[in-house]
């Protein structure tokens, strides 16, 4: 008999009643709520849609734009293109009453074997690229603070990003 099995069958003991297994008092200190706030996630919300590429793509926009105002009505519109992405993704949450997001929705909405896909594509490809992004914008803009005349080796962004993942 395994540690394992040994504990499953304590824990079997205990919940008939009569059986207690003696132990350590139960500890009713500080717990952690499992709960969130109505402003914890709309932060969480906020933080996974805008991310980084508002700081890695603003020089990019007004580089392309040429002019200011110019630069905000394109930040607009996107603001609008995503929110409009939102409302239709909060629209299928609230059609489609299944648990695991993505997954889910597209389990519901193709079959199985194109949600497993779809999972598979997520978590080898779309996960780890999006963290390389991350990682790469952090090092750049954690070097640019020290490197302040010109732009950071593309060596040292790289093993920064590297030690960041």
């Amino acid at each position: 008999m395994t540690l394992l099995e040994t504990n499953f069958g304590e824990i079997a003991l205990s919940t008939q009643p009569g059986n207690e297994v003696p132990g350590p008092p139960a500890d009713d200190g500080v717990r952690l709520q499992p709960e969130m706030s109505r402003l914890n996630g709309v932060t969480v919300i906020v933080g996974s849609v805008i991310g980084c590429g508002i700081f890695v793509s603003l020089p990019g926009v007004l580089e392309r734009t040429g002019s200011f105002n110019l630069a905000l009505i394109v930040w607009l519109l996107s603001g609008l293109f995503s929110m409009t992405g939102a409302y239709c993704y909060a629209e299928l949450g609230k059609m489609i009453r299944t648990t695991g997001g993505d997954y889910g929705c597209t389990k519901t909405a193709f079959g199985p074997f194109l949600a497993f896909i779809r999972l598979w594509v997520e978590c080898i490809i779309v996960r780890p690229c999006s963290q390389a992004i991350l990682a790469l914008a952090f090092a750049f803009f954690i070097l640019k603070s020290i490197y302040l005349e010109s732009d950071p080796p593309n060596v040292s962004v790289i093993l920064l990003a590297t030690c960041c993942i």
